[in-house]
């Protein structure tokens, strides 16, 4: 993925890059994710570009902040720690100057910190703060690259279901509306792992590279090239990317989903949905005789969708574990379970532990 990206930016003569945080997927990154990230800012200086990167929530700032200043001298930008003000750089192109502002991820507790006679209670009043002390004049071409919740007016951006529970809390407190950046040109997002505008077209969620969620098998994963002209004049491709292995998600019979002429892609990353009104045994190690990378399998069928409506909370009390899994079985299946399948059900049970052995 990140090759086709240098062939964009070689073969549309890019001038600057973008990167919105959530550089790593942890705050002590492994080894081979910071060979990768050494790998293509090397590629990025030698191309002889501006490239401009901050720090997300996932990130330890410290870490990413490290050789910051001799990056610098190499036409790699870095702002992974908000102290007390918003990075600026002013780049030069055929139309004058643009401003390229850099404002990582940052919490109300940490702006409150450096301006402690505001009133910052929540992230978007952070924010605000943040580029109220940055002299921004909205008369000039203004970008900024920034790392949080952003919202619309009316809605929340769509989520990729990768995120994290703590990276999209939807309460409140975190949002950030996205009228805080009325006087950019263009807001280049990250946080959200679905590509999306938010508000208007020029702030936007470039999302993420790879789909790090079966959620996202049906995404089209992309970058956006934003040329701007005149004050102004912006405008959007989003140039699609292809990964290796994509992530997909089938749906039908078995007999039907691994027919020979049915097969394409079998290295690529596959969710499975089968429509077959019986349980197929081993049904993941077939799949997997076909598709290698297969990662989950579930049901729809007649019993799944009766299951919704079944109450099933008074069907513990004082029965013991053969009488709960034929009555479950029961009114999954409408039959009774075999003395075979009830024998397999009690041994996997006492090697979980849901039952004595001498129950």
């Amino acid at each position: 993925m990140l090759e086709q990206i240098l062939h964009v930016i070689e073969k549309q003569e890019v001038d600057v890059i973008l990167i919105a945080g959530d550089i790593y997927d942890k705050s002590i990154p492994s080894e081979e994710s910071v060979r990768l990230l050494d790998w293509f800012l090397c590629r990025l200086s030698e191309m002889d570009k501006e490239t401009f990167l901050i720090s997300g929530n996932h990130d330890s700032d410290e870490r990413l902040n490290f050789g910051s200043s001799l990056f610098e001298a190499n036409k790699i930008h870095i702002s992974a720690k908000y102290d007390g003000a918003v990075y600026k750089k002013e780049c030069q192109d055929r139309f004058g100057t643009v401003n390229v502002y850099l404002l990582p991820f940052v919490k109300a507790s940490q702006v409150r910190y450096f301006y402690p006679d505001e009133n910052i209670a929540s992230y978007e009043d952070a924010v605000r703060v943040a580029l109220s002390h940055a002299d921004i004049d909205p008369s000039k071409r203004n970008i900024l690259v920034a790392h949080q919740f952003v919202a619309g007016k009316t809605e929340d951006p769509v989520l990729g279901g990768s995120e994290g529970a703590a990276a999209v809390n939807v309460g409140t407190i975190e949002k950030v509306g996205y009228d805080c950046f009325d006087d950019f040109d263009y807001v280049a997002l990250g946080h959200i792992h679905s590509p999306q505008k938010i508000g208007r077209e020029t702030v936007r969620y470039s999302g993420s590279l790879l789909k790090y969620s079966l959620n996202e098998a049906d995404h089209t994963k992309s970058v956006p090239l934003v040329t701007l002209e005149k004050k102004g004049q912006v405008s959007i491709d989003l140039i699609e990317l292809r990964p290796l292995r994509d992530m997909r998600h089938l749906k039908g019979k078995m007999n039907q989903l691994l027919n020979p002429k049915n097969i394409l892609s079998p290295d690529d990353y596959i969710y499975v949905t089968l429509t077959d009104e019986e349980p197929v045994n081993n049904a993941m190690g077939i799949f997997q005789q076909y598709y290698k990378n297969t990662m989950k399998i579930v049901y729809d069928n007649s019993h799944t969708r009766g299951a919704e409506c079944i109450d099933i909370t008074d069907i513990t009390q004082e029965k013991s574990y053969p009488e709960l899994i034929s009555e479950f079985y029961r009114m999954m299946y409408g039959c009774a379970i075999s003395d075979e399948e009830l024998r397999m059900m009690e041994e996997v049970a006492r090697e979980a532990g849901v039952i004595n052995e001498t129950d």
